[in-house]
């Protein structure tokens, strides 16, 4: 696995390995990460007791599946939303088993973005995520870097010491990565 692979518009992702996916939690079987990732995830959220606030609302997606919510987004939402929140197929870190979109624990969950506020166990889970592997992938200021809007709910596992020195110097992964 390599954990710091680079998926966006400009660059595919290609699977050339078997991915090793295992669910997030037992509660949640169907939403799958990386083991790695998924672990780190579970120790985050032992930590925390995270899982009776926050919930994880998609994980790892195949490609018909990218396909699939790419479309529908189109025809609920039109071009220029979903150009801001949907990566086109092909072009989702969801496709790589290393990125997770969590929500705070409420009646009604937005698949596509999910509430995952600046404050209480949320941003405590931002601040803890760096020390396991996790950065938030999408900060605000860097979209015409990341070419996709600030997302709060967005976390990408690209392992330690990575994830620490991204935050602490403010990088994203493609800054990092040049």
């Amino acid at each position: 696995m390599n954990s710091l692979i680079l998926v966006n518009s400009r660059h595919a992702y290609s699977q050339d390995t078997e991915q090793d996916l295992i669910p997030v939690h037992k509660d949640y079987p169907n939403i799958l990460l990386e083991r790695e990732a998924a672990h780190a995830l579970s120790l985050i959220m032992e930590q925390l007791d995270g899982w009776r606030f926050i919930v994880p609302a998609s994980g790892w997606r195949s490609l018909e599946e990218q396909l699939t919510i790419y479309e529908e987004s189109l025809q609920e939402n039109g071009p220029e939303f979903t150009a801001k929140f949907v990566a086109m197929p092909g072009h989702s870190e969801h496709q790589t088993g290393l990125a997770i979109d969590l929500g705070l624990r409420q009646p009604d969950i937005d698949f596509i973005r999910p509430v995952f506020p600046y404050e209480g166990i949320c941003q405590k889970f931002r601040e803890l995520a760096p020390a396991f592997g996790f950065i938030e992938r999408y900060p605000t200021g860097k979209e015409h870097i990341t070419g996709i809007a600030h997302e709060p709910w967005h976390f990408r596992y690209v392992g330690t010491p990575h994830s620490e020195i991204m935050t602490f110097k403010g990088l994203t992964l493609e800054e990092y990565l040049a």
